[in-house]
């Protein structure tokens, strides 16, 4: 059976450069290695030297050039050092923004600094990495933007997230406001709202939490059996979604955002804090 990323011809990134940030763990490393695989080099980047390092050895594995490079995307002088790092490394082609993080809360127990915390992860960190790259995409004449949120930041709200479905709201306002300038360049930016991904990341801090939290003795069998076509999606699957918003097939979609969800924003969602208003 052919597999999500069998579709793309051998080579067809090469001679180009991809930026991937939280390249070093699940959709972003899946990310980072489908470049590879099609021929591209990759700058990846996080803040776990650990996991930048394993993934950096399987992208060189495939031949690929790579740079890991240490990165907070919540501050600007870290991403300045980033973008300087790349620059070394030589012009970056496509920016993929996949840095980002939250954790299952009711709204009440949401803090002031958890509240600050996830908006600024999310959205800010976005914006700072925008705020640096864009110009150079800009200066070169070509080049793609795909920014990572989730199908909790449409009309249907947030889910157990209101903190990250308000400010991946925002990347996805910043998207589609940006698509319209950028174009002049062209530079495309959209963005890709996965559902729910099997990653480690995905199982430790938001199903493990919710179960706890709420009891539930299998989360994510209940997500399976709620979502229309029964499984959970593949990093793969998002990384052939990225690829496509960078490859030439996608050179006329700009300020979209693409979900990836086997049908799970327009499924049934579960009850989330059942019996609390609050």
């Amino acid at each position: 059976m052919a597999q999500p990323l069998d579709v793309f011809a051998s080579g067809c990134f090469e001679g180009t450069t991809a930026l991937v940030t939280g390249g070093g763990t699940g959709i972003g490393r899946a990310v980072a290695l489908a470049f590879a695989r099609l021929g591209g080099d990759v700058v990846i980047a996080s803040r776990d030297l650990d996991h930048l390092r394993s993934a950096a050895d399987e992208i060189t594995s495939h031949g690929a050039r790579c740079l890991a490079h240490p990165v907070d995307i919540r501050d600007t002088e870290s991403v300045d050092r980033l973008r300087a790092a790349a620059a070394d490394f030589g012009p970056v082609d496509f920016v993929i923004n996949n840095a980002g993080g939250q954790f299952p809360a009711p709204p009440a127990d949401i803090t002031d600094n958890g509240w600050r915390a996830v908006v600024d992860l999310n959205l800010n960190g976005t914006w700072n990495m925008i705020s640096r790259f864009a110009p150079q995409l800009v200066e070169q004449g070509h080049g793609a933007i795909v920014n990572i949120v989730h199908i909790y930041s449409f009309e249907r709200g947030g889910g157990p997230f209101a903190h990250s479905g308000a400010a991946r709201a925002g990347v996805v306002n910043l998207t589609s406001t940006l698509a319209r300038t950028l174009a002049r360049a062209n530079v495309r930016i959209n963005a890709i709202a996965p559902g729910t991904v099997d990653t480690l990341g995905m199982q430790v801090n938001e199903a493990d939490v919710l179960e706890e939290l709420e009891g539930m003795a299998d989360f994510l069998g209940d997500v399976v059996r709620l979502t229309p076509m029964g499984r959970l999606g593949l990093p793969d699957e998002v990384a052939a979604g990225v690829l496509f918003l960078c490859s030439p097939a996608g050179a006329w979609v700009t300020g979209t955002a693409l979900r990836i969800d086997g049908g799970e924003y327009g499924g049934d969602w579960m009850e989330v804090w059942p019996g609390r208003a609050w």
